[in-house]
């Protein structure tokens, strides 16, 4: 942004990329998402050959390659390669829509009693595998049970997540998944 402004929605990706770099090494590349695709296996009992692990995976790895698409050549973002990365992603629907495809898969992995809604348990283990606290994690619960019958709807889940991508709200449900937002 050229006026000096602080753009919201590389505020949160960059929340994403520190959540993402899973070595803390200041970068993020495929090994890192094989972490956090262990996290959620192992968070939820969830074996390897699972169908749920072969689709998470998948999702992954399309998401993957749609960033490494966007950075030309390289196989390790940076974390300004990697909020560029995924700006340049999230408006170019043509070949992957990662607000849609990943959530999905995230969230047939977290529903784990297949009624296709997410619990405040189910929830606490998904935020485990990105190290969010468990009190941060009820919170965000809350905000993203927006209809506020103690679950979490597909519907509310996807649309969370596409908030976060798309939304220039740091304070709606969606802006939440790693805490508060300070700018």
């Amino acid at each position: 942004m050229t006026d000096g402004a602080v753009d919201p929605i590389a505020v949160k990706l960059g929340y994403l990329f520190e959540a993402s770099d899973t070595d803390r090494d200041g970068s993020v590349d495929w090994s890192d998402y094989e972490r956090l695709i262990g996290r959620y296996l192992d968070g939820y009992g969830i074996v390897a050959d699972d169908r749920r692990a072969y689709a998470l995976r998948a999702a992954y790895q399309m998401y993957w390659s749609e960033l490494l698409r966007h950075v030309n050549g390289v196989d390790r973002l940076s974390k300004e390669q990697f909020v560029l990365a995924n700006q340049a992603a999230g408006v170019d629907s043509s070949r992957f829509t990662m607000v849609e495809a990943v959530p999905q898969a995230i969230f047939d992995v977290m529903d784990t009693d297949a009624d296709d809604t997410i619990s405040k348990v189910e929830y606490k283990v998904f935020l485990q595998a990105w190290e969010v606290s468990d009190l941060e994690a009820l919170n965000v619960f809350m905000e993203l049970d927006t209809d506020d019958d103690g679950r979490i709807s597909r519907g509310e889940f996807i649309g969370a997540i596409r908030d976060f991508f798309t939304s220039p709200e740091l304070d709606s449900p969606g802006s939440l998944f790693f805490g508060h937002i300070e700018q």
